[in-house]
Order: C-alpha cells, then structure tokens, then sequence
C-alpha cells in the first residue's frame, strides 16, 4: 500500500518523507450554498418554494471551467482547498433520493483538484440551518419533516430570508445571522441534537425526530464519501479529510429563561425578539419587539417594532399531506400546533409561559447545559455518530473538529476521542469590521478576551492603533490554537474561516478603485494567522459569480478574493529563464514559456508596482469617474498572495510576512535524523518578489529561486537545503508597497472619547 500523502506526526502535518506540510487554503466556494438550476441568488424569489426540484451540478462552478478557477488559485499560492458542499446538493428531491449527477460532477472537479496537487477536506456547509430559514445547508424536506412551514416565515419572523423581505434591496447587512435566535432555526437545531430529550412527542416513521434528521444527513454524507472512495484515483491522494457540521449551533438548549435575551447573546440587530416571543409569533400572536443595531462598540437598542401575523402560524396547518415525501408523522405530533406547546412549555390557550427554564437542563440527568455541558454531550455524540460513519467508508480519513463557533473546545484530552488522526477547526472573524463593512484603523475590540471574562470591565479590551490591533488579532488566535490544546489534546489546528468584507465604506473601494482598507484589514488577519502559529488555515473565501453589486450573491456578503468585476492577478508575459540562484547554490532550472487560459493580461507584477500610484497596489489609481461602481482593481491581492513555507524540512518555529518592508522570515528547528538531503520550500509570489530584484540570507546551506508548472500553473518558489538546529531564512524584495499600514492621528484623541463614554482611564488603565 503506498504511504499516505498526508500524515499527522506530533501535532503538525508531515508529507510521506516526514516533512512539515503547511496547509494555505481557500474556501471554494460560496457558490456552492445555492442551487445552479435554477439560477437563484439569494435575494431572487422565483421558484424559491420549489425546493424539490432545485439542482446544483455546476456548482461550485462548472466542470468545464474548474481548470480557471483552480488555475488561478494555484498561482495565488494556496495549496489546500475546503471544499464547500450542502446537504441540499445531495438530497434536495426527497429523503434518501440522492442527486448522483450532482455527486459525480463532484468527483470530476476534486480530479481537477488533483491535477493541481491541492490538499482538500470536504465541509458539510450549513448556515442557520437552511436556505429557507435565510441560510443554506439542509433540504427544504427538512423543515416540513419538523413540522415547520417555511412559506409562513416572514410573516412571523420565525426567519428573516432574504427573498422574502418587505425591501430585498434594502436586506441589513448581517441579519441572516439573527436567524440562529429566531424560531426556525432554534427550533430546528434543539430537534437536531436533543429531540429525544425536549421533544419526545416528535416520532417520524417511527424514530425521533433527532435520529431521523441525523441519519438522513449521515447517510447522505456517507454515500458522498462512497462514491468519492469509489472513483479510486481521489480518497487520500487528494481528499485527505472531512470536516464536522460547519458552525453548529445549539438552539434552545441550555436556555435559562425563555423570556429574557441570555447575556451570551452578543448579536442583536435588526428585532430581537426573545423566544417566549418567538414562540408567540410563531403561533400568530402580535408582540412588540425591541429592535436593536451594531456599531463599533457593540449592539445597542434603537426602538421598539410590531410583528403581527395576523394569525397566520409558522407552523405547518392541521391538514397537511404528510404522503408527499413518505414518512409516517405519528398520531401524537398534532399539526397545527407549537411543538413546544405540546410539549408543556407554554398555554396557547391564555398565552402564558409555564416553564420558562425548560431548556436549561438534561431532562435525564439533571444537567445544566451551559455551552461547554452541550459541546461535550450533545455535540460529541453528533460528531463521534459523523466520525464513525465516515471512516467506515473512507478509513484513513483525517477529522476536523468543528465544535461551536468561539466556544470552549470539548473535553476530550487523554480519552478514547483524543484521536491521532483529528484536526481543531476554529473560526474567527473580526467582528467589528465584518458588522460594520469598515476598517477601523484607531481601535478594536479583544472579543475573545471578553467572551472568556479575562477583563474587569469591557474597556479594558480596547486595543488603540493599528500595532495594538494586529497583536490582539494574533493574541486572540494564539489562544484559540492553546484551547484546542488544552482541552482536546496535540492536533494540529487549522482555522477553517476567517476573511473580511470588501464592500467596506458603501464600496467606495467600487466607486474609486482603492482597496487600502481592504488591504489592511486582509493583511491583519493574515499577520494574526502567521503570528499563532497555526498549522495552517483556509480563507473565506473563493467566489466565482461575485460582482460589485450582488458580492458572494449570498444575503449581501461580500467577502469573495475573487470577483468577475475587478481584474485577476496579472501575470508576467515575460519568457520564463533561468532561475536566480545563490552563489554555490545548485544548477538553476530552466522552464518554457506559458500562457495561462484566464488571465489574458500583458502587465507584469514588476511594471505595476513600478506604476502604481495609488498607495494599495491591489488597485488602480482613483476613477476620473467616482460615480462609476465598476472600477476594476485587484481586491487588496497583495495582501492574500504572501510568501509562505509549503513544505519544511524540519519543523516550523515562526515564519511572517511583513507587508509594509516587503520581507519574509522563517525560523526552523530542523532535528538531527531527517532526510538531510531534501529541501524546505516556500511559495515566493514574484508579485512581492521578483526574482531579479530580492535579497535572500539564510543561516546556512544553499537556495534557489525558481519558476515551475508542476502543478500545473505557474508558481515561483524558493528552494532551501540547510543544516541541522535552529535555521533561518530571510527575504526581502526590493520595491515594497507604501501606506497600506499605517497608524492615524485620530488615536490620541480616541482615548479621550473612551475616557468619557465608559469612565475608565485607558492611557493608565485605571477605572475614574
């Protein structure tokens, strides 16, 4: 049996030589949550309802056109993909009747993939539960299964969808988000992993409802993870892993008190309204409703709003056909009536809550199921079911661990689920900034910080000037990594999400061309990344339909590298010679000369900086034209495309890149008993470092720079054989972007503002 391609050794990915792998990837891609035919994007309501019939066999984008796509984001310098699919894309006609065009056009781009040497790991992706509770994911089936009626949705808020709001032009940005604390997909999730607990009464075909969701969503994966295996040339030589439920949520359970918004709750926009609301609206009642609104310090109240249904019930209607998808509901689940009524939390007949707290422990047990409780039960018996389930297809699977998004990893440390072949998949977002669509130069905030209560006072967590930003971005990655750690053992941990919007300022960026913020707030996430020492991480994320006007096509985000409005990394045209190489250094190679199929540009990466203007050289000067919302730049891609290690020969210390001098290090502990005579290798982005005009230093051994297409598009590279101990790298181009970080001179005057609006002395860090 030939070795693996991908192995884990003490925490860190090793390739079948033993060498460090470090894994740089993409999300590919956001596409994928929609359906391809019909064509829909989110704020599209045609056919919406239509749910049984929708398809998705060009996505995440079209056979034909997978050698563009994955072309270019080999050239951007990543190797690893994450590859976005839904559970909708396997199972929309019905339960158990599975899309196999779908599954083998899967199968033909992973080949693709393969072609260009990509590591992949599938992502079973899921946002608030489902497209029809404003999300994607799950099959519309589903939600009937649950006896909810999507169509009546807007009316009762049970989920704020965009095809469905009063205004779709006028969506805020970031309340699908909400949707989490909204009937439908609270309900839906609690169903999901503790219907046998909360919901008894819910029997289907015989199961829980809990055991009849799980199993179809297992089933479904598993049979994608057959034919994957199946296809005999892709399982392990490119599919290295499966990733757990994207971002999963635990939606009443553990809910103290139904009538009050948990403190926990940090996301509040737009009404929010508390459960014992939801509940109310749910079954047609009218309730006023505080709404609520994000600024740079967090959510605060703006007013109050009515939801009136008017009677209508998000509930489906007691005469529903249960024949149309085959199951058999039992005769003690009542439609036309609130589950949760019916299971005694609440009176419809005088609207009274009887058990405000019935969520907030294990009926069994007498657990109370605060969020580390639910992470180490109910989330562990979902993942263990996951993990099972797909090595028994594909055996030597790499899992990634998924638990809730920020929360405390499980508990698994030293036990049975402390498995050697096991990945931490955190995700981490700067908040502020992806809320707000700005990049605020002059202050942030330490969220991590305040959600594990390491301050006495929410003050204290301001982070002043873009220095202090970076850091705590880095920080607070550090201590997600040591979480992981800490809690669930030596695994490498890989941040399977982070990205920013581009849309920022009303898309001024659209408007003029100039990405500067873009490019400061990517390279700050990419320096806290670098800076944690993770083993490696996937951006979101890769979009191929994304314009200027619609983003991702996807409930307004726009946070796609990519977009069909703004130009690709231009490549040189230049011919392809021989490689730069140190004195003493081994033969230069030579390469012939080659036209990529999609970027059909003459510009050079040399000639455009040597040009630029603008003071981010991922765009063009300002438009002539402000009032134009296409001006074409290159969406902050000196930021994304960085130099990085992708395969050492010992193991990695630190390495980063510093945007501002344009210089790369990486520092190696490279342990006596290793193939000494192979190579550590780092992507170069001539983008940054033209091979003429950079300056290497290494502490010992021989480099070479060259250019190659063994992967099929052309990539430059730094080759480094070394010595044994502690080795170091260093490269530095010669021409090095300016003003893309930079402080301001508003910050002095910002710790006055802080002083007044929360009584603390930052400067001193002393409560007034």
């Amino acid at each position: 049996m030939a070795p693996l391609r991908l192995t884990i050794e003490d925490g860190q990915f090793c390739d079948k030589h033993g060498r460090h792998v470090l894994l740089r990837g993409i999300n590919v891609a956001a596409d994928a949550k929609l359906p391809s035919d019909p064509n829909v994007p989110s704020h599209i309501a045609d056919d919406f309802f239509d749910g049984d019939n929708v398809k998705f066999h060009a996505r995440p984008f079209r056979k034909e056109d997978a050698h563009i796509h994955f072309s270019r984001l080999k050239r951007f310098g990543y190797n690893t993909i994450r590859y976005i699919f839904t559970w909708e894309a396997i199972e929309a006609a019905g339960p158990g009747k599975y899309d196999e065009e779908w599954i083998q056009h899967t199968v033909d781009v992973l080949r693709v993939a393969k072609e260009y040497g990509f590591h992949v790991f599938m992502d079973p992706h899921q946002d608030v539960w489902s497209r029809y509770c404003g999300g994607s994911g799950a099959p519309m089936w589903t939600i009937y299964a649950c006896g909810l009626n999507p169509q009546s949705f807007a009316a009762t808020e049970a989920a704020i969808v965009h095809n469905t709001y009063p205004e779709p032009e006028k969506f805020p940005k970031m309340i699908w988000s909400t949707n989490y604390y909204r009937l439908a997909a609270a309900t839906i999730f609690t169903l999901f992993f503790a219907g046998r607990d909360f919901a008894p009464k819910c029997i289907i075909d015989g199961i829980n409802i809990q055991d009849y969701l799980q199993g179809h969503f297992m089933r479904a994966c598993a049979h994608l993870a057959k034919r994957i295996h199946e296809a005999g040339d892709i399982e392990d030589d490119v599919v290295f892993g499966w990733e757990s439920l994207n971002e999963p949520n635990r939606g009443m359970i553990g809910h103290v008190d139904l009538g009050l918004i948990p403190k926990e709750q940090q996301l509040k926009k737009g009404t929010c309204p508390t459960l014992w609301q939801s509940l109310l609206t749910g079954s047609g009642r009218a309730c006023e409703i505080d709404t609520w609104d994000i600024g740079g310090l967090g959510a605060y109240k703006v007013g109050r709003a009515l939801i009136d249904p008017q009677g209508e019930k998000a509930w489906l209607p007691e005469d529903y056909n249960d024949t149309r998808y085959g199951w058999n509901r039992d005769p003690g689940w009542k439609l036309g009536e609130c589950i949760w009524a019916q299971h005694g939390v609440w009176d419809p007949s005088q609207d009274v809550l009887l058990q405000k707290n019935y969520f907030e422990r294990n009926p069994g047990t007498g657990q109370v199921l605060d969020y580390p409780a639910f992470t180490n039960t109910y989330f562990m018996e979902f993942y263990r079911y996951y993990r099972d389930t797909i090595r028994a297809v594909h055996t030597d699977a790499i899992m990634l661990c998924q638990p809730p998004t920020l929360e405390i990893p499980p508990t698994i440390k030293g036990t049975e689920d402390d498995d050697p072949k096991m990945v931490y998949a955190p995700h981490y977002y700067d908040g502020i900034t992806l809320m707000t669509k700005k990049w605020n130069r002059t202050w942030n905030v330490d969220v991590f910080g305040v959600l594990r209560g390491r301050y006495l006072h929410p003050a204290f967590a301001i982070k002043i000037g873009e220095s202090a930003i970076r850091n705590s971005f880095k920080e607070q990655l550090a201590a997600i990594k040591k979480e992981g750690q800490d809690y669930m053992g030596n695994h490498p941990c890989i941040l399977t999400e982070f990205g920013i919007p581009y849309d920022m300022d009303d898309k001024h960026a659209y408007k003029t061309g100039d990405y500067s913020s873009q490019s400061a707030a990517m390279d700050a996430n990419h320096f806290a990344v670098e800076g944690a020492g993770m083993e490696g991480y996937t951006l979101w994320v890769y979009a191929s339909t994304n314009d200027h006007q619609r983003g991702d096509q996807w409930n307004g985000e726009d946070l796609s590298i990519f977009s069909v409005d703004d130009q690709t990394l231009p490549i040189s045209n230049l011919p392809r010679t021989q490689a730069i190489a140190s004195v003493g250094s081994l033969n230069t190679t030579t390469s012939s000369a080659r036209t990529e199929v999609d970027d059909e540009v003459s510009v050079t990466p040399t000639n455009l900086k040597r040009n630029m203007t603008n003071p981010s050289i991922s765009s063009e000067p300002p438009s002539p034209h402000p009032e134009l919302t296409n001006t074409p730049g290159y969406r902050a891609a000196e930021a994304y495309i960085r130099p990085a290690p992708v395969i050492v020969n010992g193991k990695i210390v630190n390495y980063g890149f510093d945007l501002k001098n344009c210089r790369f290090t990486l520092n190696i502990d490279a342990q006596p008993g290793r193939p000494a005579d192979l190579e550590t290798i780092v992507f170069l982005p001539d983008y940054h470092f033209p091979k003429e005009q950079c300056t290497v230093a290494v502490s010992s051994g021989k480099w070479e720079i060259s250019t190659d297409d063994e992967d099929r598009a052309w990539t430059q590279k730094i080759r480094w054989w070394h010595g044994d101990g502690q080795q170091s790298l260093e490269v530095t181009g010669l021409i090095r972007p300016q003003g893309v970080i930079s402080g301001t001179a508003e910050e002095a005057g910002y710790l006055e503002q802080c002083q007044q609006s929360y009584g603390v002395d930052l400067k001193n860090c002393n409560v007034m």
